[in-house]
């Protein structure tokens, strides 16, 4: 990663053998986010303020160790350090190419008193647009082991905040469902909220997420064991030791993930923020030239079902069929789903006989890759997870020497340590063979698209695959997606459906499915997805002639700047992303028809040609115009019931 610029100022503050509590205070490089923490009896906790707003009160910070028990009452200020960072880092892919980050740092040093005593430090960070904290347990003396059980951190909330959530109620799921609207006072104890909660306040939200998750247990969140307003973190027990969270190597401090609380002073905005990636180590790919992002053909979601063909499914034929789809289309990949190795074809079961390195009888995979290469289309193959773990080194040297440009991993269906310690291990051998990775069945992102550009998007949402078994994706559903799972990174929603058909109409089905919202609303999503690896999802013969098409075929997957222009969760949607000097707009709505008025003062000086389409007399039919536009007018949206609208706005010459 490339750094412009880097100041950083260190000043120490001693408080040896302090008996009484103490407070210090961290604030943003602007002012706006102010925090306080203080070695209270009870152990120490923090507080936050946003724009001078309370949004979190004296919240409890602490362990519970596997040696020892709670690690938390009589912690006291032992030394303070701070410093103050402003820097510039790239982002091969992302919804932003240059980040500009600016942070002030507190890093703390607590102990208790006596023989025996024991140390922990925590590390605050405050962003203009938010607060980070982690844990660092230092090996000690007083103990002899660095497991945990389980983590007392505490966002205790200063109101009855209206929030939205997604309500897993178990650790181990596939990280997939609706982020319905609940008060906070709703929250209970049983619950297990994945990231993120997001809440709003007054004139302010805020979003509570985890990000650098390596080598622990990932967070969800419940109710606060007291019964005040806010919730607490759960840890997901390991398989091997259900009593543990994490255990700690020997010798060696163990480092918490960050604990995020992304502020704005509206939902929308906090689509914008960085913080996830920011709060992650750079990049460990030096070379990311190999790394390309864009769309693909995919087999799986209509069926597979494709005309003229004699037999449609896992063969060479079929797969053909799909490959030229891409060619002609100019998308530059085509993702081969389940069934073409030896033993697969079981979705979500493991097979132990299973070889990720023999495609079936039905697949030349070699062949095939080659046929893809002369029409200027890379393959990626899906895999189940267990069986490319089997077989992980040999697997991925094979696919490089095949030519293969991605993998897609499927069915991991948890977050415990084990599980996180296999995707990094997972990204950094698929990092050195040259592949691009998307994983499914996935935990919530926690910002290692810096670390590891080459991963390119994951699932860890509930997506269209649902359409086919079910009425859940909804207009609201998927506009509520853009304010709460979309803020911690890319999701392979797998858009592109465009049977499209009104709730009253829609019946799911598995082969050709259908979709309850408009054209404008599928097109919409390939601007307010943000996913640099994405699929062009349903069956090449229903994009022949159809309207929309050529959009999606050209619309960016990486961006240079993202902007939120309108909406309210669960209502509607309008996001501006930037490639190069050419803006792209996209509006979702829910099931409410709406008429907006969107200022365009986010382009630059000039004016543009605006080329937007938008809902017309069906689901399936698309309203075309071309207008001349500068950033002192506005652009009308008309927005039908699930409905959308996207625009093209290039610079003239």
């Amino acid at each position: 990663m490339k750094s412009q610029s880097q100041q950083i100022a260190i000043l120490f503050s001693l408080c040896l053998g302090c008996a009484h509590a103490e407070t210090l205070q961290l604030k943003s490089p602007d002012g706006a986010v102010q925090v306080e923490f203080t070695d209270a009896d009870s152990g120490p906790t923090y507080n936050l303020r946003f724009q001078g707003r309370p949004i979190l009160g004296p919240s409890a910070l602490g362990y519970v160790l596997a040696q020892g028990g709670s690690l938390q009452a009589g912690l006291r200020i032992r030394a303070s350090q701070s410093r103050e960072v402003d820097q510039q880092y790239d982002l091969p892919v992302g919804k932003t190419s240059t980040v500009h980050e600016r942070f002030n740092e507190l890093s703390i040093d607590l102990a208790e008193a006596g023989e025996g005593a024991r140390a922990l430090r925590v590390i605050l960070r405050a962003y203009d647009d938010g607060l980070a904290f982690r844990y660092v347990l230092p090996v000690q003396p007083a103990l002899k082991t660095v497991d945990i059980q389980s983590e007392l951190t505490q966002f205790a909330f200063t109101d009855n905040h209206r929030c939205w959530g997604l309500n897993l109620g178990r650790y181990n799921t596939s990280h997939e469902g609706e982020f319905d609207p609940i008060q906070a006072a709703q929250i209970r104890d049983f619950h297990r909220f994945d990231s993120p909660l997001v809440c709003t306040t007054g004139n302010a939200a805020f979003a509570i997420a985890e990000a650098d998750l390596n080598h622990y247990a990932g967070m969800y969140l419940a109710g606060r064991g007291d019964g005040g307003l806010g919730v607490d973190t759960r840890l997901s027990p390991r398989l091997d030791e259900p009593t543990l969270a994490v255990k700690g190597d020997a010798g060696q401090d163990l480092v918490s993930p960050w604990r995020v609380v992304m502020l704005a002073e509206h939902a929308g905005k906090l689509i914008e923020s960085n913080l996830m990636t920011s709060l992650n180590p750079p990049s460990a790919v030096q070379d990311t030239s190999w790394i390309k992002p864009g769309k693909a053909a995919w087999d799986w979601w209509s069926g597979p079902a494709l005309a003229g063909v004699a037999k449609v499914g896992m063969n060479n034929e079929t797969l053909r069929g799909f490959i030229d789809f891409a060619a002609q289309r100019h998308l530059p990949y085509m993702l081969v789903d389940d069934g073409w190795y030896h033993g697969s074809g079981g979705a979500g079961t493991f097979n132990p006989d299973a070889d990720p390195r023999r495609s079936i009888a039905d697949v030349d995979l070699p062949a095939l890759i080659a046929y893809a290469a002369e029409r200027d289309v890379g393959l990626w193959v899906w895999l189940h997870w267990q069986t490319l773990d089997a077989h992980m080194d040999e697997a991925l040297a094979l696919y490089e020497q095949w030519g293969l440009k991605g993998i897609k991993v499927d069915f991991m269906d948890r977050n415990d340590q084990q599980m996180v310690d296999f995707y990094h291990r997972l990204l950094r051998k698929s990092a050195a063979h040259h592949l691009m990775v998307d994983l499914h069945g996935a935990y919530a992102p926690t910002g290692l698209i810096r670390t590891w550009p080459h991963y390119l998007t994951q699932e860890g949402v509930l997506g269209a695959e649902n359409n086919k078994w079910s009425r859940r994706i909804t207009a609201t559903h998927n506009v509520t997606l853009a304010y709460t799972r979309m803020l911690l990174g890319p999701m392979d929603y797998t858009p592109g459906g465009f049977a499209h058909v009104t709730p009253a109409e829609f019946t799911p089905r598995f082969v050709l499915p259908e979709v309850m919202t408009t054209r404008a609303q599928a097109l919409a999503m390939y601007v307010v997805y943000d996913s640099p690896f994405s699929c062009v999802s349903d069956s090449p013969d229903r994009y022949v002639d159809q309207a929309g098409i050529d959009f999606i075929s050209e619309v960016p997957t990486r961006w240079d700047e993202t902007r939120f222009l309108q909406g309210e969760i669960g209502e509607y949607l309008v996001l501006a992303r930037r490639k190069g000097a050419t803006w792209y707009l996209g509006a979702m709505n829910n099931e409410t028809a709406r008429r907006v008025k969107v200022p365009l003062d986010f382009l630059g000086a000039g004016e543009f040609d605006v080329i937007h389409y938008g809902d017309a007399g069906t689901p399936e039919q698309l309203s075309s115009h071309a207008q001349r536009r500068s950033a002192t007018q506005s652009l009308t949206l008309d927005l039908a019931a699930n409905g959308g609208a996207v625009a093209r706005l290039g610079p003239r010459p």
